[in-house]
């Protein structure tokens, strides 16, 4: 069986149902323990989870909260979710009580439901809603108690919201992301075929289902191309090790991984994996640094491709196609079905500028907040990433940055993207965060977060040294905090707008850098 045709579909359960009717004895993942769930088994408990939530009161347009991580019991709430045309609320279970509550308000759930049987955590959150068990040899879960919510209007076809993701935010509270099932299935069918995924490939499930990477791209994949999927709730570089050489062929993942995994292969003594079936990498989810790219490469034998996308464009907006040995730094061309634009300053003399989308990728908008919407979403379409890149003669995109963390710093624009590359280039540095302070006088300083690889030392003036030879002397940062940890999202993504708080007891006191510092 082929990638399925979805351009007759209007529901992602539909790509279940398709899956179990032709191959339903096929492996559709490895859960834990290395229990195999076939497609057949999904499907039928999708039917039987549908059944229980109905039961319970969920109707079309509710909301229910799938507290989770990775597991058959998640994939089968969320296609459940389908079947009953309510909207598939997901959320990482490692978040705490208060975030939980926080969105369960803004969203006004039905009820929640939470895969205890593979999460501790998930557990704890089932434990203080008083959530009863759901005994399913597919879907083990336990199911909170009904809320008193009112549904959403239902839509006859796929601009249906599907899933409601409630995104990190670099500001402010975060905003639930709509996605409608046009847009995951869209982006499902483009991922598995930019991949040439086949019923026989195996994906390795270590990204979070709870975020847009794992749903659109990862999920999405499999069940367009009826793939296996091999789940990895909480990644681990020996994990990832023992699944390449068990037989992944397939590895999605965000460069904090692609970094941790080459660093652990180097301190085993290896220097490039061999006689394994991968074929294709793939890197999103945050900014890929080119030396990370070439050292993973290395590792892994197969060329990395890289990414750029965001949740309210369900993932994916551009992609590489890139050869063993290719230079390419870009974030690629659009994917097939998507439009790609830059909004240029006039006086932006590098032609850098906000990077605008518009296709079946974009959102339906922000949850109950429709001026945000407005704000970033267009009457003609297109969406305001607030992102700022560059275009190539060929057509290429370059994200060199947020708009909100690009740098001033005495009249220059700093991108921190560049300087964390640099930064990265150091053989001893696992990876690098860079910010800018805010100084008296308007000027801005440039702060670099930078964590070591494992076993090595650091110091700030062989930092110094190394940036300095690479780097503008504006460019350079001002600051050095050397950590072994960083705020991060569960998928590693840096909570840039948090570095500053959280490191302020190893800050200096605000003063104004005097000439040439850095």
């Amino acid at each position: 069986m082929t990638i399925l045709s979805t351009d007759t579909m209007t529901r992602l359960h539909q790509l279940v149902d398709a899956q179990a009717q032709a191959r339903p004895d096929a492996p559709m993942a490895r859960d834990h323990g290395g229990r195999t769930v076939t497609w057949g088994a999904l499907d039928a408990a999708t039917h039987r989870l549908a059944g229980v939530l109905g039961e319970a009161g969920v109707r079309p347009g509710d909301r229910v909260m799938i507290v989770a991580e990775n597991s058959a019991a998640l994939v089968a709430a969320f296609y459940a979710c389908s079947r009953l045309d309510a909207w598939a609320l997901l959320v990482n279970a490692r978040a705490s009580g208060p975030e939980l509550a926080a969105i369960a308000q803004d969203a006004g759930i039905r009820l929640a439901v939470y895969t205890t049987a593979v999460s501790p955590d998930a557990r704890a959150h089932a434990q203080a809603d008083g959530a009863r068990a759901f005994d399913d040899p597919v879907a083990p879960l336990a199911i909170g108690p009904a809320h008193q919510a009112d549904p959403e209007p239902v839509q006859a076809d796929a601009g249906q919201v599907a899933a409601l993701l409630y995104t990190t935010g670099t500001t402010g509270k975060p905003k639930g992301v709509m996605l409608s099932h046009g847009n995951l299935l869209f982006a499902g069918q483009g991922a598995a075929a930019l991949r040439g995924t086949a019923p026989d490939d195996i994906l390795y499930g270590a990204l979070p289902l709870t975020h847009v990477y794992g749903l659109a791209s990862m999920l999405g994949a499999t069940a367009t191309a009826g793939a296996q999927l091999w789940f990895d709730p909480r990644f681990t570089p020996a994990g990832l090790l023992a699944a390449i050489r068990g037989g992944v062929s397939i590895l999605p993942a965000v460069p904090q991984m692609h970094a941790l995994f080459a660093d652990h292969v180097r301190a085993q003594g290896l220097t490039t994996l061999a006689d394994t079936r991968l074929r294709f990498v793939s890197s999103g989810g945050a900014p890929l640094d080119p030396e990370l790219r070439r050292r993973a490469e290395r590792v892994y034998g197969v060329p990395m491709q890289n990414g750029y996308g965001m949740t309210e464009a369900t993932a994916g907006i551009t992609v590489t196609n890139s050869q063993p040995g290719d230079d390419d730094t870009s974030t690629g061309l659009p994917f097939p079905g998507v439009e790609v634009r830059l909004d240029v300053q006039a006086d932006a003399a590098d032609g850098v500028g906000e990077i605008l989308t518009r296709g079946p990728h974009v959102m339906r908008g922000y949850y109950g907040q429709p001026q945000a919407t407005a704000a970033v979403l267009g009457p003609d379409g297109w969406l305001r990433t607030g992102d700022l890149g560059r275009l190539d003669d060929a057509g290429r995109l370059y994200v060199v940055g947020r708009l909100k963390e690009l740098i001033i710093r005495s009249g220059f624009n700093v991108y921190p993207v560049e300087v964390e590359a640099a930064l990265v280039e150091h053989p001893d540095v696992l990876q690098a965060a860079v910010v800018g302070r805010a100084l008296p006088g308007g000027n801005e300083e440039v702060v670099a977060f930078v964590r070591p690889a494992e076993g090595a030392a650091l110091d700030e003036s062989g930092l110094r040294a190394h940036v300095a030879a690479r780097l503008s002397p504006y460019k350079r940062p001002g600051l050095y905090v050397i950590t072994d940890t960083l705020p991060a999202t569960p998928t590693g993504k840096v909570l840039k707008h948090k570095l500053i708080a959280h490191f302020a007891d190893r800050l200096p006191a605000l003063a104004e850098p005097g000439p040439g510092q850095g």
